[in-house]
Order: C-alpha cells, then sequence, then structure tokens
C-alpha cells in the first residue's frame, strides 16, 4: 500500500470514526499533495509525498511560532494538532548516531574535502535521510564536519 493510499484510508476511517479534526487534517494533506500531482501532471510516488508532508509540517511549525508570538493559544493547539497528525505518516526518526553514520559514508563517497562540496554531500545524504530528519539540522551538521576536515 502506497502513502497516499493509506492516507486516503485513515481519511475514510476518520469519516467513519467522526473524527473532526484528524479529519481536517488528513484532507488538508490530500489536497496538497493532489495540487501538486495536477500541477506537475504527475502521479506522485512515496518520496514525493513525504516531501508534500514535510512542507506542511514546515509551514505548520512556523505558524505555531507566530501564534505563540501573537498570544493565541487556540491556534497553536489547533496546529499542533495538526502537526502530530501528519508526523504520524513520516518514516522513523534517524538516531544522531545513524546521522552521523550516514553524512560520514556520504563524505567519503563523494570525496568532500571542504565546504565547497557541500551540495555533493547534501544529495547523497537527502535520499536516504528524506522524511526521517530535519534537513536544515542535517544541513548545519553537514556543514560542521566538513569544517572539521582534515583537507581544508
Amino acid at each position: 500500500m502506497t502513502l497516499k493510499e493509506r492516507i486516503t484510508e485513515d481519511m475514510k476511517n476518520a469519516m467513519r470514526g467522526r473524527e473532526k479534526e484528524r479529519l481536517g487534517t488528513i484532507r488538508l494533506a490530500l489536497a496538497a499533495i493532489k495540487q501538486r500531482e495536477v500541477d506537475e501532471r504527475i502521479t506522485l510516488d512515496d518520496a514525493q509525498v513525504l516531501a508534500v508532508l514535510e512542507k506542511m509540517i514546515k509551514q505548520s511549525k512556523e505558524a505555531i511560532t507566530q501564534f505563540q508570538a501573537g498570544g493565541r493559544a487556540d491556534l497553536v493547539a489547533k496546529y499542533n494538532a495538526e502537526v502530530a497528525v501528519l508526523e504520524g505518516y513520516l518514516p522513523a526518526r534517524m538516531s544522531d548516531a545513524e546521522l552521523d553514520t550516514l553524512i560520514a559514508s556520504a563524505i567519503a563517497a563523494s570525496g568532500a574535502t571542504s565546504a565547497k562540496d557541500m551540495g555533493k554531500v547534501m544529495a547523497l545524504v537527502k535520499s536516504q535521510a528524506q522524511g526521517r530528519a530535519d534537513m536544515g539540522a542535517v544541513s548545519a551538521r553537514v556543514k560542521e564536519k566538513l569544517a572539521q576536515s582534515p583537507g581544508r
């Protein structure tokens, strides 16, 4: 079962269970997936669906920050619930040790020696860590590792 099919099944189950908030979030996710499919005239695979979900989570987290600053506890709670539902579709998060191992192997495989080679390393890491790690944090780690490398 593809990720998109799983989300569709969960939507049906949320309808049957009368879970209004969960249903709303799932419908938003399916709408975002469908919009991207229509815009690009393609059928999204699991990796592309994950990218859509990660983007939605990122946007929701940014909204949470804004609403906290504005003192809107009601909207903070709504978006936190939305993030929780969306994160349920992401694969298990990578541990720090797994991430460090992946970065080290990507640096070795790409032959990176300085921060100039960061794009090569990130391309290798992204293919394996997509949906399992915050790519912003991964980018910072890669930059740190490359700054420490002896080839500098």
